[in-house]
């Protein structure tokens, strides 16, 4: 799935160290469909060269504002009009301060200031230089002018110093460029996610869990962020980078999920339980391993007691001034009886439901959506897809979501 098909994007250049990470910033805006005009200014080029940043978008790379590869010598309005958006990354604090402004002394400053479409940035540039006064006013001043500041990061600099300025990983910097082309259909509003299975200990060594990757939970967090939710996720273990922009905590037993749950579910106006929280848990955990004795001729199973664990979605939905509460069902059969009857009795108004031999681990996903009015098929997608297509369907349904 090609999540910027069809979006033509000028990704300008100024001068820092970070350019080395805009060469891997445009190959991945290109992996995902994305037509990448690269322009850089005079001082970027001495950090990368611009055969680098053609050979990786496949385009001429504009440096002159008098190029003679233009034909009408305006490669300031040729290259910003039909733009859906231009991304400066790296953003120099010096030509931040260009934008403020107003200047227009080099290709790339002119294009801005003459663009038709978004403007974003990414600062990248010395922690003392982020964080004096002039280039905060400045920034300030971008954000009232609706240019968007994406980042910086913290962390260790080439100047060998070690705190904010950082420019956003590329990996980063594409999740904020798909977000920014995504309807904000949830915008200020406070979404709470589990995802992820959970593990009950046997003992200090062995647990029982269940095959819940997480993939579906973890897509539904982004696609909730890039609707422009405030979004928190807490998740069971897996094995997924934590979602970039989104606040994660990590727990391991339903009841551990079901404690931060309930720590964080005042005020939020939706929650989505996607996770796959085990219904039982060992009442009797040993102490220590569980030996089996070796001079035994017979095996004896260990004797495990099991206790039903707190059913989280249904004390959220019960709550006075519940959140407008979303769950799953992964079934094996009968899937449209069992997901019509799980939403009510949980008592919340959507439910999402799959048969779970069909799509455990993978990519791809097959659901239905379960209301008061039946139930709605999706048809078969990337589980990124699908997340976005059930975040459309939970703000068109949300109360006052006007």
């Amino acid at each position: 799935m090609q999540e910027l098909l069809d979006k033509r994007i000028v990704l300008g250049l100024s001068g820092g160290i970070a350019c080395y990470k805009s060469a891997e910033l445009v190959r991945r805006l290109v992996e995902q469909g994305a037509t990448v005009d690269v322009v850089m200014t005079d001082a970027a080029t001495h950090f990368i060269t611009a055969v680098t940043m053609q050979a990786l978008s496949g385009r001429p790379v504009f440096i002159d504002a008098w190029d003679p590869r233009i034909p009408n010598n305006m490669a300031h309005i040729d290259l910003s009009r039909g733009a859906d958006a231009i991304l400066i990354a790296p953003a120099s604090a010096d030509f931040m301060a260009k934008l403020v402004q107003g200047r227009a002394d080099d290709l790339l400053s002119t294009l801005c200031l003459a663009r038709a479409c978004p403007l974003l940035v990414a600062p990248a540039m010395n922690r003392e230089m982020w964080s004096a006064a002039p280039t905060q006013r400045n920034v300030s001043q971008l954000a009232q002018d609706g240019v968007k500041v994406l980042g910086p990061g913290s962390g260790q600099q080439a100047c060998g110093e070690t705190g904010d300025g950082r420019m956003l990983e590329p990996l980063q910097l594409l999740a904020e460029m798909v977000a920014f082309f995504q309807p904000k259909l949830l915008k200020n509003k406070r979404v709470l996610i589990t995802a992820g299975p959970t593990v009950e200990p046997i003992d200090p060594v062995r647990v029982i869990t269940n095959r819940s990757s997480g993939k579906t939970g973890y897509a539904l967090a982004r696609a909730a962020f890039e609707a422009g939710a405030q979004v928190t996720l807490i998740s069971g273990p897996t094995a997924l980078p934590e979602p970039y922009g989104i606040p994660c905590i990590q727990v391991q037993t339903a009841q551990q999920m079901h404690d931060a749950v309930l720590a964080h579910v005042k005020e939020q106006d939706v929650f989505i339980s996607v996770a796959a929280v085990a219904d039982w848990r060992v009442a009797n955990v040993a102490s220590d391993k569980i030996k089996k004795d070796p001079k035994a001729k017979t095996t004896h199973s260990p004797n495990l007691e099991f206790a039903l664990n707190p059913d989280i979605l249904a004390t959220v939905a019960a709550l006075p001034n519940a959140p407008w509460c979303v769950g799953f069902a992964a079934e094996t059969e009968r899937l449209s009886e069992y997901a019509h009857d799980k939403r009510k009795r949980k008592g919340i108004p959507m439910l999402i439901g799959n048969l779970a031999q069909h799509v455990m681990d993978a990519d791809h996903t097959t659901v239905s959506i379960f209301d008061e009015q039946g139930e709605h098929p999706l048809p078969t997608s990337a589980k990124q897809d699908i997340a976005r297509q059930l975040i459309a369907a939970i703000a068109k349904r949300l109360p006052g979501n006007a």
